[in-house]
């Protein structure tokens, strides 16, 4: 697949599915990793830490370590702030959805 697409729509969507699977139970990035994989996404491990790391310094995930040590793997958890986030796209996609599908009940423009 070609990168830029991957860098500028999909790598949106890992975050979707993120937040999703945050705000059901803490995730850990080495299961996170295995589920995105499951959904055809060919993520990597030095796509994905990061990513989690900018999630949480902007408030969207807090973590906590599953164990001792500085290499202990940490579960990541939906704020309040991610959840407002998440509720934002999931009402954008459901529009989206609408409109490419035809569904979408808005006027023409």
């Amino acid at each position: 697949m070609d990168p830029a697409i991957v860098r500028e729509i999909l790598s949106s969507l890992w975050r979707i599915h993120i937040l999703h699977h945050a705000g059901e139970r803490p995730v850990v990035g080495h299961w996170m990793l295995r589920e995105l994989r499951a959904h055809g996404y060919e993520v990597s491990p030095g796509t994905l830490y990061p990513m989690l790391h900018r999630m949480e310094e902007r408030g969207w995930l807090e973590s906590e370590a599953q164990g001792t040590g500085s290499r202990a793997p940490r579960a990541y958890s939906l704020t309040p702030k991610g959840a407002e986030v998440l509720a934002t796209v999931r009402e954008a996609l459901h529009e989206l959805t609408a409109e490419l599908d035809g569904t979408d009940s808005r006027p023409a423009r």
